[in-house]
Order: C-alpha cells, then structure tokens, then sequence
C-alpha cells in the first residue's frame, strides 16, 4: 500500500475540520494580544528548525533523514494542539490562531527553508536531493489552504450542518492520523528499527527543547499562565501529516525513507505532551 494515498485524505481532512474551527477573528488575534501571537510563531517558524538543524548535525544524521527532520520542523503546528491545549488548561483561541497563521505563513517559508538545507544536505546514496518549488506551493495550496478555506466558507454559509461535519471529523480525524502512522510503521519497521536509536534520542532532544524554548519565549514575553501553557504546546507540535505528504509525494520528495523523522516525531510528541499535560492538571489541581 502507498502510504501517499492515506496520507493525502489525512491531512485534507484535518485543514478542512480545521477550518471548521475558524473565524475572522483568529486571524486578526495579532492585533489584540500582539505578544503571544509573536512568541508562537516565533517558536515554531525559527526556534523550532534552528533547533533541528542544532540536534540533526549534533547527532550526525545521513542526508535523506536530516532533510526529513528539518522538514518537521519546518511545517505549522498540528491541529491536535488545540485539543492539547484544552486538556492542560491553555488558551484555546490562541492556539487555534496560531494553528492558522502558521498554515498560511508555511506557504512562504517552508520552500525557502528546504531550499536551503537541501543544498546544504548536498548528495546522499538515493542521488542527489531535489526540491521542486513550484509542485511543493500547488501542492500546500491543494491540500491545506483550499480545505481550510472551504472550512472556513462551509461553516460561514451552513452553521448548523458544520457544526455536526465538525463532530464527526473530530472523531475519525486523529484515529486516522494515528492508522496512517502505523501503516508506514508496519511497512518500514526494519528501517525504522535500524534508525530508531539514534534518529529517536535526537527527536527527543528536539521535542524536550522545542518544549523548553516555547516557556523561554512565554517567560520572556512575560505571559498569562494559560497563554505560557499554549506556547509550549504550540512550540512542540507540528503537522505531521503535511510533512509526511511532501516527503511522499511523487511531485516532490518521493521517498517514503525521508518521512521517518515525521513519523518518529508525532509518536514521540503526542507521548511527551500526554505527559505534559497531565503534569499540569496535576499542578491544577494541588494549586
């Protein structure tokens, strides 16, 4: 089975149910509360690939993986934040915010960040690493700004019917993230398994950084508690799904080997942030 063909339903189905979740308002949140708009998109669109650059060549990762993990790095934050963001307490407008400001803004920075550190990848043993800029554009505008616009457009037009669409989804979008997960895990374990151990410590050095560096900028801005809780958050997870299709798609990548990196770090995130998240109910609790 072609993981390409899960992955692309996937991740239509997680911007559209995104863009249910959507209104004018969390696109013009900048102009109300400037600070943690800045600190989030300042951690997951800077902090976030100097830090996979930092571990990747820390940890001496061949080229095809190094790519694969800046490629992580490089993409907007995962819609399941919002949902983490609920469970520990957080801002939840302001993660939904960010979730789409770093949809749109992904569109501009992810060629010019790849450019880059495909050209300083250099050649690998699977030939030279290509990027092809323009198929990469067509292909977030497809499959992330058209479905969130829809979403948007479809919960504009149809409330009442969105608000049910949006329920359904929000039942069978992360158990289908998670089956596209275990599909690639089944068909490349042997890979998988080979890398687990290096390529798996460096993620989790990435993700404990990525997580340190998002309370670094929340102290820094000096934020609300809830606004600290949803920086952190925000900082540490990514859109695995878009990674997973540029790396797969037969129109860029095409090659399943570079989308390891997204793979072992949604697992790796979601286990870090379960974490976190019960640490602060706890916290919520007892205070």
């Amino acid at each position: 089975m072609n993981t390409i063909f899960i992955v692309l339903p996937v991740l239509t189905i997680l911007m559209f149910q995104l863009g249910l979740e959507l209104q004018i308002k969390d696109f013009t949140l900048f102009f109300k509360r400037p600070k943690p708009v800045i600190a989030g998109l300042t951690g997951q669109l800077v902090l976030l690939p100097l830090l996979g650059f930092l571990w990747g060549y820390i940890f001496g990762l061949d080229e095809v993986l190094f790519v694969g993990l800046l490629l992580i790095t490089c993409s907007p934050g995962g819609s399941s934040s919002n949902i983490f963001s609920m469970l520990a307490k957080g801002d939840v407008a302001l993660s939904v915010s960010l979730t789409a400001l770093s949809s749109i803004i992904t569109l501009f920075t992810i060629p010019v960040i790849m450019s880059f550190i495909v050209q300083y990848a250099g050649s690998t043993g699977y030939g030279t690493i290509n990027l092809p800029v323009l198929p990469l554009i067509i292909q977030h505008i497809v499959l992330m700004v058209i479905p969130i616009l829809a979403g948007i457009l479809f919960r504009q037009y149809c409330p009442s019917k969105a608000g049910k669409v949006h329920n359904v989804l929000g039942k069978i979008a992360f158990p289908a993230l998670i089956f596209l997960i275990s599909v690639f895990f089944i068909q490349h374990y042997q890979t998988i398994i080979t890398y687990i151990g290096k390529l798996g410590l460096c993620i989790l050095f990435l993700i404990l950084s990525a997580l340190t560096g998002g309370w670094v900028l929340s102290w820094l801005c000096k934020l609300h508690e809830k606004e600290k809780r949803t920086i952190i958050i925000e900082v540490g997870m990514q859109n695995a799904a878009q990674a997973i299709a540029i790396a797969t798609s037969p129109f860029i990548f095409h090659n399943e080997t570079m989308a390891i990196p997204a793979i072992m770090y949604a697992l790796l995130m979601n286990i870090v942030l379960l974490v976190y998240v019960r640490l602060k109910k706890r916290q919520t609790l007892t205070g």
